[in-house]
């Protein structure tokens, strides 16, 4: 077994939570299999994020703080350990979603990755690759987690009609991931508008886009490509998008009317079928 002294903390966050869990572990004589039992973790889990070749989650991050009394030290080190695990041109923008007072979001195609369910993320990011995929969902849906600071930012998603038809993940997944975008009509932080089809020609037509307002900083556009991010601070193109996006705001059904139709296409969709 590799001991604790051959890891190298330096090495990654990973590696870094690792060594941390090995040394609170081992400080209160407990083996690998002592500790998953007391977690409903297996043995063999421990020792695999210990040695950073599985990626930690927050909630055994909590479970483990609250078992070996280590004060939040691997709650507060798991942000980190998975934002690190994010694609590298990505992790910019992670850093921006939680830097944020104010996420203003429009989608052509698909649910944006802040309001993902666990099943709807697992069909977007396994549609061609199954690598990884528990801990590619679990790193995507971290981010989220920005929701639960005491001063969570203003999000705004406006989506096209079009992304609620693309069935991803099948009709269980889709119903599933709908009515979580239900679940927000009464959080005034949190807010869903659909650009419906009868809209025709809009201001987004040129794709989807991303604007990050902050306390002190300059907005920032961000727009995505496959396997790469473009954000710019540039006057022009934020005054630009700025602009796109009151248009598409003042387009879009109402926070109501939103909701009224998703939970039709919820039903009349994705709802149980009769044979």
């Amino acid at each position: 077994m590799t001991g604790i002294h051959s890891l190298d903390p330096g090495a990654s966050p990973g590696d870094y939570y690792g060594f941390e869990l090995r040394r609170l572990r081992e400080a209160a004589h407990l083996t690998q299999r002592q500790l998953g039992d007391i977690l409903s973790y297996t043995g063999s889990l421990v020792g695999q994020i210990e040695t950073a070749r599985k990626v930690p989650t927050p909630e055994f991050s909590e479970r483990a703080d609250a078992a070996l009394g280590s004060d939040g030290l691997l709650t507060r080190l798991v942000d980190l350990v998975l934002r690190s695990q994010l694609p590298s041109w990505f992790q910019h923008v992670a850093e921006l979603e939680a830097r944020a007072t104010e996420i203003c979001t429009f989608q052509t195609h698909m649910i944006h990755g802040l309001l993902q369910t666990d099943s709807y993320a697992r069909g977007v990011l396994g549609a061609l690759d199954q690598t990884d995929l528990d801990d590619r969902t679990a790193v995507r849906l971290s981010r989220q987690r920005i929701f639960e600071k005491q001063e969570s930012p203003i999000f705004w998603l406006i989506i096209s009609e079009a992304a609620l038809y693309q069935e991803i993940g099948g009709r269980d997944t889709m119903r599933g991931q709908l009515a979580h975008l239900l679940s927000f009509e009464s959080n005034p932080r949190i807010n869903v508008q659909v650009l419906p089809f009868s809209v025709g020609a809009h201001a987004g037509t040129q794709g989807s886009f991303t604007l990050f307002r902050f306390a002190s900083d300059p907005t920032i556009v961000y727009t995505e490509g496959y396997g790469s991010g473009h954000p710019t601070a540039n006057p022009d193109t934020v005054k630009d998008c700025a602009l796109r996006y009151d248009h598409l705001r003042a387009a879009a059904l109402s926070l109501r009317e939103s909701a009224e139709l998703i939970r039709r296409l919820m039903e009349d969709r994705y709802g149980e079928q009769v044979a």
